[in-house]
């Protein structure tokens, strides 16, 4: 027997192994235990690429037991959208239109057989080069991922507020309804293999927040752009003022007070207040729809996450605003 083979044999025998504790632990459901194992055949022995893409954006981790482990994990968290018992993530948001997607503008952009483009809320990824702008770390691959997922099959929009920006781009969460593959909330899988992180907006907040498990087991397990040096998450101290675009930061609150007067700032919502990050020169601007971020205890230990320009993170809703370990305060989930 050759080497690969009996490498391909101990792997499956892990998976299954694997697979069954995790349905007999209650962790998984037993029908996603199954979706996982038969998913991943496809990725080891055959050329589905929705199969492949997920399989390497674990698979790449060291150890292969910490591999099959989150492999199982990713997939049962995926697929379906709610297990027995469990409340439908998506069920307080508001059925849009269906289509094929026909194109992939980029990591969290799409085009319909309709015409309309869609942008998906709630998730960052990062962005391609445009014009005189430099394409970010990971961007290319990110649109890979969602085309893998998603370019050719039918989906059913979910609106979550307001459902069209100004460039009349349909503001969704978006799932796949056809039977050429798992069902997928694409908002959330992107999440889940590193091609995207969260960014919640007051506008569109609802259903954000099944979002941040699916970060965190990516950043946990390193997966897709958590395993590059440029999205690891950063100490206030260690931060560059001079830095400008969507960041996450870890840092203790200082005391929050008015901001500055109009006109003496060139950030461009009106802010509730501003609060320092201790031992640093970053600033946390704090606008009216997350004033409850106004109101935590000075000392708190926060991970934020926002847009980051002259030295000022935007703090646009409480769910921007995670609890670190050990902390209390009122903010969104723990990261």
């Amino acid at each position: 027997m050759s080497r690969g083979l009996k490498r391909s044999r101990w792997r499956w025998a892990s998976l299954s192994i694997v697979a069954r504790a995790l349905a007999s632990s209650g962790q998984v459901q037993p029908a996603f235990a199954s979706i996982a194992l038969a998913w991943t055949v496809g990725a080891l022995t055959g050329p589905a690429r929705t199969g492949l893409a997920g399989f390497a954006a674990v698979w790449s981790k060291p150890g292969p037991i910490a591999r099959t482990v989150a492999l199982v994990l990713s997939l049962g968290l995926t697929t379906p959208l709610a297990g027995c018992g469990a409340p439908d993530p998506l069920a307080e948001l508001v059925p849009g239109e269906r289509g094929r997607v026909v194109r992939v503008i980029d990591g969290d952009a799409l085009v319909l057989d309709t015409g309309q483009s869609v942008r998906l809320v709630s998730v960052e990824a990062p962005a391609l080069a445009w014009r005189d702008r430099a394409g970010q770390p990971f961007a290319a691959e990110a649109k890979r991922m969602l085309e893998d997922l998603v370019l050719g099959r039918e989906v059913q929009l979910y609106y979550a507020g307001l459902s069209r920006d100004r460039y009349d781009r349909a503001l969704a969460h978006v799932v796949t309804i056809d039977a050429l593959g798992p069902e997928v909330w694409l908002n959330r899988d992107l999440v889940l293999r590193g091609a995207a992180r969260v960014r919640v907006y007051p506008d569109t907040a609802r259903g954000a927040e099944g979002l941040l498990g699916a970060e965190r087991t990516a950043r946990e397990t390193g997966a897709g752009l958590w395993s590059l040096p440029e999205y690891q998450v950063t100490w206030a101290a260690d931060m560059d003022r001079d830095v400008r675009g969507f960041v996450l930061v870890d840092g203790i609150l200082g005391e929050a007070r008015l901001p500055p007067p109009e006109g003496e700032t060139d950030n461009r919502r009106p802010r509730a207040c501003v609060r320092s990050l201790l031992g640093s020169a970053l600033r946390v601007g704090v606008q009216g729809s997350a004033v409850g971020v106004c109101e935590m205890a000075a000392g708190t230990r926060v991970r934020v996450r926002g847009y980051l320009r002259n030295g000022e993170i935007e703090i646009t809703h409480p769910l921007n605003v995670s609890l670190l370990a050990g902390a209390d305060g009122v903010a969104g989930q723990a990261p």
